[in-house]
């Protein structure tokens, strides 16, 4: 079995990865940063190979997918975040993350998902955030990248259901996670952020249980609740305030 995960050098990716190597997976780790990749692996238990690119590069994901074809599992977990006004933040920043945090995640899950329904065996876990269930205010485009991700891996739930395979998809949507997030971003977190050891864990045990939407944590799961419940224009203002705490 061989699970092919980007993001891997570090945070929730790095973390999925040992999960996987743990229960026998052997992997398949892909980020920017060779060095961390190279950590990574010497901590995995399995067989492990490494390969550095930028996934923000269409051509590099498909470069990607024609490499590394044989898989069992994909997990999409590579991106970042920015803070800012609208008006503000920097135009090709914006524009390198929606490749990132969304056409990167397009491309390969359609590339492993045509092979999957092949086969008729797989998994593809991507992962967006609770950022998913919210308006954003001052994360504005990070915020509508994982909404993407979340309504495009759900469709496509609907639709392998309808196609009765045994091919399955989950998106993960944790809340504030001690990662280096954080700094990419430039925020900081103003409540206690769950460790990406545990979301890691959580989501792969989640995954492997068939499990569509999974939300690490109690805290947030009640939070998604409350998303569909409390009017658009009270969500917007707490929305607000919440992500002006978090500047440093």
């Amino acid at each position: 079995m061989k699970a092919l995960i980007t993001g891997a050098s570090s945070g929730i990716g790095r973390d999925i990865a040992l999960e996987l190597s743990s229960m026998g997976y052997d992997l398949i780790l892909v980020a920017r940063n060779k060095k961390e990749l190279e950590n990574t692996a010497v901590m995995c238990k399995t067989k492990t190979q490494i390969y550095v690119t930028d996934l923000s590069v269409m051509d590099n994901c498909k470069e990607l997918y024609n490499k590394f074809k044989d898989i069992d599992i994909l997990v999409n977990n590579a991106g970042y975040g920015l803070f800012g006004m609208f008006n503000e933040t920097d135009l090709e920043n914006e524009l390198n993350m929606i490749d990132l945090n969304i056409k990167s995640v397009h491309v390969l899950t359609k590339l492993y998902l045509k092979d999957m329904v092949s086969k008729n065996s797989g998994r593809i876990l991507n992962v967006a955030s609770s950022a998913a269930f919210l308006p954003g205010p001052l994360m504005n485009t990070y915020y509508s990248t994982k909404s993407y991700v979340f309504r495009l891996t759900t469709a496509i739930s609907e639709e392998l259901r309808r196609m009765r395979l045994n091919v399955k998809v989950s998106v993960l949507c944790p809340g504030p996670v001690d990662t280096n997030f954080n700094n990419v971003a430039g925020v900081k977190f103003g409540f206690k952020s769950l460790s990406s050891k545990y979301v890691a864990s959580y989501a792969v045990r989640k995954m492997l249980k068939n499990k569509l939407v999974i939300v690490p944590g109690f805290i947030n799961k009640i939070s998604k609740i409350l998303c569909k419940i409390v009017p658009l224009n009270l969500l917007l203002k707490v929305g607000y305030n919440i992500q002006r705490k978090k500047e440093n």
